[in-house]
């Protein structure tokens, strides 16, 4: 049978309840504006019901509060995180994509863009032939041609210090991660510290600061998030109240397991280690803090660091790749020989293999010091490279892959770069070939306008390695043809970048070295200065010089239309996942954010429940004082 004061202790319960859950109101209210908060609400159950051995059976012993949890939804969670990745690296895209389409715009800062300076080169060719006894026209046409290769070198210089910004960037990014990581760490400590010691005690505010910090990370790297309860290994159904918090970002690569994080560190890569012919010194490749390679070109890396990494190192899958035929006598100096079939390894203008790197044999990494490219009649190319090391089990590796760098799916920075190599050498080659053609004022055959300088700063000119016109099969896409081979370590066209095209001294010293006839008595021979009508055609005459199909002049217009593609197809994205994103994190609000409504109408509530539970002990409290004090007297 209940106690006497059975009633008083289920009124008092009552009181209990209400005042827990009026407090958790309180404190919902005064974190209406905190960010990452989650609105709480206060369990109850009904408490254990007591038997009474009478014909009602059980008695009820009132109300007991069992815990104060989170009101959140992991489902909008996870749409929230994978959304939040898309959009920063859409963002990053449209940013650093604005920046490189400013770059090559018409006019900058007051300076003459492409279109204009590759019209004055060209109208001061021209204006040769009109006055060919002045020699202040043949000084304009090395002047406008300096300046065309100054346009190139300060855009491809430009490039290289965005390229720089981006590289430093990831680091920033990495260090970030490592910072999240190690404060996620700290909180599955103390949390777990706080709810193991106390019985269904949620560490409700330090949950709100890990998944706020998950938030945080979710739009830097793609992330995976579990939470596993840790059981009693000698009483699996005893609840320890722990759980294991893991975090895994860029396709299930371990951030965080519990208590233990990894770092990711980075180390500048070495000349051995350029993914492409003109990467920037010093751009940075990256390891877990165990020793395991961070994987930057997986499939599932998302958020601003693929953005990053994209930019920094998309070539539009463009790296050197082939199938190994064969290797040379083994030894120092060791050579093995790859068949490449693509097309833009199979046209030295295209090229952006470093002259020296590391080569990958099938699973193998080796160092190579030089390459020797020899084209087939069928159109592929056989390359030849020099090995530092010698490679042991040969047989095993023939028809196997090999390739250099990697093969990144994004028009970044190394393929602007890649363009612009392309487009100037076939442009010097052009305007080369048919100066070599001529003669000088000083009756002597003609020589090359446009140079390249080495790491020494000497300049270097080309041997004749131009296609013949007439030729049947001729490629005015590629007017470059090796008499033989073409060799990294060679004076050629494919040392010739925007970083080191110029304007030959030997011209500039003396304007009367240009050739602008194809007779030695242009004087008296009326076709004379035909070499300026061939050059004159490479403007515009595809047959002299095409470039993607197109014209020379047309250089901008294609590098244009990717920049803006790119820049666009980034921006449409961007506006796209942030609708998402304030759609999905409204929807998330609405489950765990705090509404000033909804808790004015719990505090209503919970007012009237408290007042009514008091109200209980009132009313005991004077059946009490009349059984006890009055009853009797």
């Amino acid at each position: 049978m209940p106690s006497t004061f059975f009633g008083l202790n289920i009124a008092y319960s009552g009181v209990n309840h209400y005042q827990a859950a009026l407090n958790t109101t309180g404190n919902n209210i005064a974190n209406a504006a905190t960010k990452g908060y989650t609105r709480q609400q206060t369990v109850q159950e009904a408490a254990m019901a007591l038997r009474t051995n009478t014909t009602y059976g059980m008695a009820g012993s009132g109300v007991v509060t069992t815990a104060i949890e989170q009101v959140r939804n992991t489902y909008y969670d996870l749409r929230f995180w994978e959304n939040n990745a898309n959009l920063g690296q859409y963002e990053i895209k449209h940013y650093y994509m604005r920046q490189i389409e400013d770059y090559f715009k018409e006019i900058a800062d007051g300076q003459e863009g492409f279109n204009a300076l590759f019209d004055k080169f060209f109208n001061a060719i021209a204006d040769v032939k009109k006055y060919a006894s002045d020699p202040s026209r043949k000084e304009n046409v090395i002047s406008t041609g300096q300046n065309l290769a100054d346009f190139m070198k300060a855009m491809a210089e430009n490039l290289h210090k965005l390229q720089l910004d981006v590289n430093a960037e990831l680091e920033n990014k990495t260090r970030q991660i490592n910072g999240i990581a190690e404060q996620i760490a700290t909180l599955n400590k103390q949390i777990n510290t706080i709810e193991m010691n106390t019985d269904g005690l949620k560490a409700n505010e330090l949950r709100d600061k890990r998944n706020l910090l998950i938030d945080e990370l979710s739009k830097i790297v793609n992330v995976d998030v579990d939470e596993v309860p840790i059981s009693n290994s000698l009483n699996p159904d005893m609840v320890t109240g722990a759980h294991n918090y893991i975090v895994k970002i860029a396709g299930g690569q371990m951030l965080v397991d519990g208590y233990e994080y990894n770092t990711i560190e980075c180390t500048a890569r070495t000349d051995a280690q350029k993914r492409n012919q003109t990467d920037a010194d010093g751009l940075y490749n990256f390891q877990w803090s165990n020793g395991l390679e961070f994987n930057l070109y997986g499939k599932n890396l998302g958020g601003e660091m693929k953005a990053l990494v994209e930019l920094r190192d998309g070539n539009n899958q463009e790296n050197f790749k082939g199938i190994i035929e064969g290797f040379g006598a083994n030894g120092p100096d060791q050579t093995v020989t790859i068949k490449a079939t693509a097309s833009y390894l199979c046209d030295i203008s295209k090229s952006n293999l470093p002259p020296a790197g590391i080569i990958r044999l099938n699973n193998m990494e080796i160092e190579y010091s030089s390459w020797e490219m020899i084209p087939n009649p069928d159109g592929t190319a056989n390359y030849t490279f020099t090995l530092k090391e010698p490679v042991v089990n040969t047989g095993a590796l023939i028809n196997k892959n090999a390739s250099i760098g990697k093969a990144v799916d994004y028009q970044g920075i190394p393929y602007y770069l890649s363009q612009m190599n392309e487009w100037i050498r076939n442009f010097a080659a052009a305007v080369n070939k048919e100066l070599k053609h001529g003669y000088t004022s000083y009756k002597e055959p003609g020589d090359v306008l446009f140079v390249y300088t080495d790491i020494s700063g000497a300049q270097k000119t080309f041997g004749d390695v131009y296609q013949d016109p007439t030729a049947p099969g001729y490629d005015p896409a590629n007017p470059l043809k090796p008499v033989t081979s073409w060799s990294s370590i060679g004076d050629s066209y494919y040392n010739l970048t925007a970083f080191n095209f110029t304007v030959s001294d030997k011209m500039k010293k003396d304007s009367e070295h240009l050739a602008v006839s194809t007779s030695k008595n242009p004087d008296i021979d009326v076709d004379a200065y035909n070499v300026l009508d061939e050059i004159g055609k490479i403007k515009t005459d595809t047959k002299k010089m095409s470039f993607r199909g197109r014209s020379s002049k047309e250089f901008l217009e294609c590098l244009s239309a990717d920049m803006a593609l790119n820049a666009k197809s980034a921006s449409i994205f961007t506006e796209n996942y942030a609708n998402i994103g304030n759609s999905i994190d409204l929807q998330r609000k609405s489950v765990s954010g705090v509404d000033e409504d909804e808790e004015a109408l719990d505090l209503s509530k919970f007012q009237r429940g408290l007042d009514l539970s008091s109200k209980m002990i009132q009313v005991l409290t004077e059946v009490y004082d009349r059984l006890i004090l009055q009853t009797g007297v």
